[in-house]
């Protein structure tokens, strides 16, 4: 019969290897930000400068990869992943999808 601990090992390596497990620790990580966010403070308009700036940052979170770092940052900033991706490359003189 295994132990816990086995279980708990099996039960880890198996999500790693099925890419779950940093999935679901960005997720807490994330609401937590949430429960911890004092709502009755506001937050300050965002500008369009500085919209600009986070999905700069979003785009090279997710060009690299860094999905889970990428999904704590829009959980945060409240972002929606495609709002304006065409016309931030318009802004940018950019393309809108960029392949490695």
């Amino acid at each position: 019969m295994a132990t816990v601990a086995e279980l708990k090992a099996v039960l880890k390596d198996t999500l790693e290897k099925r890419g779950v497990l940093g999935h679901l620790k960005a997720r807490i990580r994330a609401e937590v930000f949430n429960a911890l966010d004092d709502e009755s403070e506001p937050r300050p308009s965002l500008s369009h400068e500085n919209f600009l700036i986070n999905e700069l940052i979003r785009e090279y979170l997710e060009f690299n990869k860094y999905k889970y770092t990428a999904s704590v940052l829009i959980a945060e900033e409240h972002l929606r992943q495609e709002q304006a991706r065409g016309s931030n490359a318009e802004n940018l003189h950019t393309s809108p999808r960029v392949k490695r």
